[in-house]
């Protein structure tokens, strides 16, 4: 019954996640439609991961606002261990604070640490009791039993696919010595595709995508931003290069 529970928890949380990611990647980071994340579908395994730890700190013995505090610090450290193992193990950066006051490594960031402390307020207060209530009613439903076992054949077949991508990725990326941004390469293959008159990919953006040539032309981008940035000298931008890295993974 409680494996049962966590697991539906898991996916609500997963999915829940995805939904935020996508919107806020439309509206207010990329404006564009990207499936966010790492995986093809649409569940993003490190907001289940945050409704599975914010879920279990609920039974621990503290003062309501003691939770939020320990979850804020809790969230913070589940991002930044995420973030440091594809940067530090794939060599893909699945997001970026560089430009943000405060970032560390890019990963994590002081706006989005308060962001993390008000969705675990939001938890501990509003969510904990529904989801609680909502997980014995699935323990106890025939579909819903259904519904959580194909979710996890389905994300269990798309981690293996989505490994065997990132292995490519990291593979074309090697002469780099920065990570690659996954989400602006998805929308690179994308806009590579409108160009060719071929049809976009929301859900698995990199299916038969050349994905050196990909990530070459991304770096390629990087390249001419950064030189359009540098300060030029008498107006020739004859000025020496300054090293940087445009990804901001130092």
């Amino acid at each position: 019954m409680l494996f049962f529970e966590l697991a539906f928890l898991f996916m609500v949380g997963s999915v829940g996640g995805w939904v935020i990611e996508l919107f806020f990647r439309r509206f207010f980071s990329m404006k564009k439609w990207i499936n966010p994340g790492f995986l093809n579908g649409p569940y993003l395994p490190m907001y289940g991961l945050g409704t599975l730890l914010l879920y279990g700190a609920c039974f621990i013995p503290l003062p309501r606002w003691a939770l939020v505090l320990l979850l804020f610090v809790a969230l913070t450290l589940l991002e930044y261990i995420t973030g440091l193992l594809f940067v530090k193990g794939m060599n893909i950066r699945l997001w970026d604070y560089s430009k943000r006051w405060g970032n560390v490594q890019g990963i994590i960031c002081p706006l989005f640490s308060v962001l993390w402390g008000l969705i675990a307020a939001a938890f501990v207060y509003l969510l904990a009791d529904p989801l609680h209530t909502a997980a014995l009613w699935a323990a106890g439903s025939v579909w819903m039993i259904f519904v959580v076992g194909a979710f996890y054949g389905v994300f269990a077949a798309d981690v293996c696919v989505s490994f065997n991508v990132s292995l490519k990725v990291r593979k074309a990326a090697a002469q780099f010595r920065a990570a690659v941004h996954y989400e602006e390469l998805k929308a690179a293959l994308n806009e590579r595709r409108k160009e060719r008159r071929i049809r976009r990919r929301f859900l698995f953006p990199f299916a038969g995508a050349p994905l050196g040539d990909a990530v070459r032309e991304l770096y390629g981008r990087y390249k001419n931003r950064l030189s359009e940035s540098l300060p030029r000298e008498n107006g020739k931008g004859g000025g020496e290069e300054k090293r940087e890295d445009p990804t901001g993974n130092g």
